[in-house]
């Protein structure tokens, strides 16, 4: 127990964005997917999701950690024909329509809550993700419901303390979870094995490290420095405790970065690029869009659109 509470005081949460939506026409995704987790509380209606299209019941959420993709189906799809992730939020308000808390409740129609939410590890390591654990569905759970609710409809009004109130929202959020898949026994094998990077106080460092010098030179060669560790041992060492080499969670880690400066500044595609770590622009918006599925440039459009519609 002790070690599980250790986890969850490692964990920063921050929230993101939170809304009600009336599913306006029914939709599948081949490969839904968010830079962000994202917790799905269906109020009224159909939803699917998965190969096999599981069933998510109405009051039941269904959770998908930031970067899984994951097959989902809004409403009551006829024929289906699905359509990619890209395309989705390209059009996203002809299928989904933006509506208050108190619509919500008299609407007889399907309609879900969508609250998203960043969880990293020392401020560094996307939690859920690190985990390696696929989209699933949390049942028989009213509070972590209820606990959406409240978010939502915080966060539809401009008053006092808002900021302060969403923030402790979103950290009862991440615990609750936490709290399911530890009572319900979900994915214990993923969180023994890998969150063993709250086991070694130098792979701390490399993260931190990586962090704070996500733009220069992270090579093999430098990070074994920081670990006190030899070069041809470093790669090991970090796979060995995290089951990813160094350089593709580097290259994560610069991605990440990207879509939080691309949300955030008007820097251009070029520059943060170079602030990330790319010399070659053409070489980050090819890695960029290999990541994400869009170019940078068309993310920083479609941010920009949802921060509007939100």
């Amino acid at each position: 127990m002790e070690y599980y509470n250790k986890v969850i005081e490692s964990v920063g949460v921050r929230f993101l964005k939170g809304n009600n939506y009336k599913i306006e026409k029914p939709v599948s995704i081949s490969d839904y997917h968010d830079t962000d987790n994202s917790l799905i509380l269906l109020h009224r209606g159909n939803l699917k999701f998965g190969e096999e299209q599981e069933v998510v019941n109405e009051g039941e959420i269904l959770f998908i950690p930031s970067g899984r993709k994951t097959a989902i189906s809004f409403g009551s799809v006829g024929k289906k024909s699905d359509i990619t992730n890209e395309s989705f939020l390209d059009n996203k308000r002809k299928y989904l329509q933006t509506i208050s808390f108190k619509e919500i409740k008299s609407l007889d129609e399907d309609c879900v809550s969508i609250v998203n939410f960043e969880a990293k590890v020392f401020d560094v390591v996307n939690f859920f993700n690190s985990l390696g654990i696929p989209s699933f569905v949390i049942r028989f759970n009213d509070r972590i419901a209820t606990i959406i609710e409240d978010m939502v409809k915080e966060n539809e009004n401009q008053i006092p303390g808002k900021e302060r109130v969403m923030k402790i929202h979103t950290e009862l959020l991440v615990i609750e979870v936490v709290r399911h898949i530890l009572k319900n026994r979900l994915f214990m094998e993923e969180l023994s094995t890998n969150s063993t990077y709250f086991k070694d106080p130098r792979l701390i460092d490399l993260f931190n490290y990586i962090k704070k010098n996500i733009g220069g030179d992270l090579s093999n060669k430098v990070l074994a420095k920081v670990a006190n560790v030899s070069e041809d041992y470093v790669g090991q060492y970090f796979k060995m405790l995290t089951g990813i080499n160094p350089q593709d969670y580097i290259e994560y880690q610069r991605m990440e970065a990207a879509v939080e400066l691309l949300r955030t500044s008007k820097k251009s595609i070029r520059d943060i690029g170079k602030e990330v770590g790319y010399k070659d622009t053409a070489y980050f918006c090819r890695r960029f869009k290999m990541m994400y599925g869009l170019p940078a440039g068309k993310m920083r459009r479609r941010e920009s659109l949802i921060n509007v519609q939100s």
